[in-house]
């Protein structure tokens, strides 16, 4: 009965043609990334029977947005957004074949497939704020908050397709199938880039104002001035240091303390991807600014509260329930911390905007993987994670003190 009006702001979103090609190669490159994800992180597993070199791999995928994240967003604030976007996804495409020869010439060392990964995080680092920044020209600014929550959701359901395709593909094909999946899935969101029409304001942000360094360090003065973005960045980022780095080194998780293969890998990751999903459709079409600085803080403390369930179970059904919430907080955090940064950004200042929450999303769970995985060869995995579900807490009382200053900066009236 009540279906329309729940799926409108989707609907309304993805009326513009705009929007449902760019939601559709992000949505199958997406795929291909999470089934790369996957077979990358198991073959590294299987390499080394090691969590600190699945760490390790981890971090160097995710790690360069720490130094490149910055300086892309203040390209795509001075560049053609679409050539911009098209190259980076061109880039991380060709990297994913390359893995793949070499996988099936049986030539990768994990040196090899470590100077790689970092290879295609450096893309990676080009290409989100490029895409992001395009977001405002997809659709009226009445559907933004919509397109936001889309944009997430596209990438949950990836995570949800991505999983479930990767387990068999690994099983059966091995690491290679999969990751020359990948390569395909960005090939095609490459070559569908040029189909946009945007307008002119949202392909390019403004000409060239100094030099890049100089441009670069605005955009961290601007979010660091700004009376809501820089608590509700440095929020997030040390949430995401804390809680995210769990979900990117599953491997050893799964073989150690639940003793299943790729299949569980699979699961787990799938569920992550189904709550993440489930939760991402309530927040899209609640379609308003207003109460997101809540949901984006909330959501730290119940993630912290599944995480603690997740490693403290030896009962897989549970940790598969436990990942599910985990998925669903995450996606109740993003997308709300996402369309409050969109929403509240100068539009020549949103490219860098956009690369530093980029950055946290990369950066910040590479060096919570890390740590996690360094800290379990010589603890154990589940000390570790006590330890900053803890800490996690502590952060929420924080952001609960910050919560009523932030949401006036950042939801006002709109």
């Amino acid at each position: 009965m009540r279906s329309p009006a729940v799926f409108g702001a989707l609907a309304r979103a993805l009326s513009h043609r705009e929007a449902r090609i760019f939601f559709s190669a992000s949505l199958i490159s997406w795929t291909g990334l999470w089934v790369h994800r996957l077979a990358i992180a198991w073959l590294t597993w299987e390499m080394t029977k090691s969590a600190f070199w699945v760490g390790m791999v981890a971090f160097c995928d995710l790690a360069p947005a720490v130094v490149f994240s910055p300086i892309a967003g203040a390209v795509a604030d001075r560049a053609d957004r679409i050539r911009l976007t098209m190259l980076s996804q061109a880039a991380i495409g060709l990297q994913a074949a390359v893995v793949g020869l070499l996988l099936a010439l049986d030539g990768l060392s994990i040196g090899v497939l470590l100077a790689l990964e970092l290879l295609a995080g450096v893309a990676a680092s080009f290409a989100q704020p490029a895409r992001q920044s395009l977001m405002p020209g997809l659709v009226p600014r009445a559907d933004l908050p919509a397109a936001v929550a889309c944009n997430s959701l596209c990438f949950n359901v990836a995570r949800f397709i991505g999983p479930a395709l990767a387990g068999p593909m690994i099983a059966l094909g091995g690491p290679v199938v999969a990751v020359l999946f990948n390569a395909a899935a960005y090939g095609i969101a490459t070559l569908t880039t040029p189909m946009l029409r945007v307008s002119p304001e949202a392909r390019r942000g403004h000409a060239p104002e100094g030099s890049l360094l100089a441009e670069t360090l605005a955009g961290f003065r601007y979010a660091g001035r700004h009376p809501g973005i820089g608590r509700i960045l440095v929020f997030a980022a040390m949430a995401s240091v804390l809680l995210r780095g769990i979900p990117e080194i599953l491997p050893p998780f799964v073989e150690r303390l639940f003793h299943h293969g790729p299949e569980g890998l699979g699961v787990l990751t799938a569920a992550i991807g189904v709550g993440a999903l489930m939760s991402g459709l309530w927040v899209a079409n609640r379609g308003r600014l207003t109460g997101a600085t809540r949901l984006a803080v909330g959501a730290v403390g119940l993630q912290a509260l599944a995480t603690a369930g997740f490693i403290a179970t030896g009962w897989f059904p549970l940790a598969v329930v436990c990942a599910a919430v985990i998925g669903a907080c995450g996606s109740v955090h993003g997308i709300s911390i996402q369309t409050l940064v969109q929403s509240a950004a100068d539009g020549a200042m949103r490219g860098r905007v956009l690369s530093l929450w980029g950055m946290i999303t990369r950066a910040c769970p590479a060096l919570g993987a890390l740590l996690v995985g360094a800290a379990g060869e010589a603890f154990g995995l589940r000390a570790p994670v006590f330890v900053a579900v803890i800490l996690a807490l502590a952060l929420l009382a924080w952001g609960l003190g910050q919560q009523r200053r932030i949401a006036a900066a950042l939801e006002g009236d709109r």
